[in-house]
């Protein structure tokens, strides 16, 4: 089962001073020297192809396609979201088809387990993977199952999805009445663990209360800046600089949420991300896709299902503002397994240095999650 199938059994499932206006991409991809021998992370993604077969091994050419991506280290979502009766038997087995997954194919992957795996993935020219969650259904009630979780090599924990659960608001809860006593609890059982709490999909007061109640940094694996596009999925500047004061990175998404209507291209993103930095500084911020390594084909199939999802997830209460039926969930310009060396040449030709383009790309959060993990 891929994160896609985990979404559709549940929802469905300033600008860097000088830098002058964001362009639309060239047809040609930029290159960036330095990008072989960079540490690149995708802290919210996944693999596969579309029309895939669930549950089925990865193929060469998906696993190819993550190669070519240079990514070192890639987290996937390896559990439920929302309201789901089997959160935790189906998030057992997830991880289990994963752990199938890594002992078969040693050559391309790796568990991430530690600060020091990432160096291995790296010298080594495969990806470390990172399990996480993208709600905390499968805890339910007892915090206790975290410890469990953490040595079955998960390691982080968003804390809610979209909508209201027992830790918390998420960003859809008009109420926006934060973090519960019972979420508190859980920060602490995360914590202790030395998993890396996240406050992506949170709502406002959920994100502010948490990255207070944290004894270590928190993140914000993939969002965007609420500055530059109001919708309920982004990250306001007081919630990015509370992240930030406490040591946390925010993961900018390619996802629709970067504009409030429309299409979202590459220019799009390098503008959330320069806003990101502007805010954050250069420490605090990197990549966080939401989407496949894999580039999409829009096919009519693909668009079918686009559709059907965005259908399912508006029935159940937990489609976002921002999505719709003929926006897709990717950035057409950065459409390819490589997009991120891509996007490290259009911020190298915008005349960011190298060193900043590097933490972009996964220093940042390498950092942060070497020292949460230890």
């Amino acid at each position: 089962m891929d994160r896609r199938g985990f979404l559709i059994g549940t929802a469905m499932a300033a600008a860097w001073a000088g830098s002058g206006p964001v362009r639309a991409v060239a047809a040609s991809r930029p290159g960036w020297a330095p990008y072989a021998d960079t540490f690149a992370m995708d802290a919210c993604g996944g693999l596969g192809r579309e029309g895939r077969k669930p549950d089925s091994p990865y193929t060469d050419l998906e696993l190819g396609d993550l190669r070519d991506s240079g990514l070192s280290a890639l987290q996937l979502t390896v559990a439920p979201v929302g309201r789901y009766a089997n959160a935790l038997e189906d998030t057992v087995e997830y991880i289990s088809r994963w752990n199938e997954e890594v002992a078969r194919r040693p050559e391309y992957l790796l568990l991430a387990r530690n600060g020091a795996d990432f160096d291995r993935a790296q010298r080594e020219r495969k990806t470390a993977l990172v399990y996480g969650f993208q709600d905390t259904t499968p805890i339910g009630e007892d915090p206790d199952r975290i410890a469990t979780f953490h040595r079955l090599g998960v390691r982080s924990v968003q804390l809610t999805y979209n909508l209201r659960n027992l830790v918390g608001d998420g960003c859809l809860e008009p109420a926006d009445a934060g973090l519960s006593r019972y979420g508190r609890k859980i920060i602490e059982a995360l914590n202790e663990q030395r998993i890396a709490v996240d406050l992506s999909h949170s709502g406002r007061r959920t994100a502010l209360d948490a990255f207070a109640a944290s004894k270590s940094p928190a993140l914000v694996s993939h969002s965007g800046c609420a500055a530059l596009a109001a919708l309920p999925r982004n990250k306001t500047d007081e919630e990015l600089r509370a992240m930030a004061q406490r040591g946390g990175v925010v993961g900018i998404y390619l996802m629709p949420f970067l504009r409030v209507k429309g299409q979202p291209m590459a220019a799009d993103l390098i503008a959330h991300l320069e806003h990101a930095v502007n805010v954050c500084g250069e420490d605090h911020v990197g990549i966080g896709s939401d989407g496949t390594v894999s580039a999409v084909q829009l096919t009519a199939e693909y668009k079918r299902e686009h559709r059907k999802v965005i259908a399912e997830r508006r029935a159940l209460g937990i489609s976002a503002p921002g999505e719709a039926d003929d926006v897709y969930l990717i950035l057409p310009d950065l459409n390819h397994p490589r997009r991120l060396e891509t996007l490290a040449g259009l911020l190298s030709a915008r005349g960011h240095s190298d060193a900043r383009i590097a933490k972009l790309l996964g220093g940042n959060f390498k950092r942060a999650l070497t020292e949460i993990w230890g």
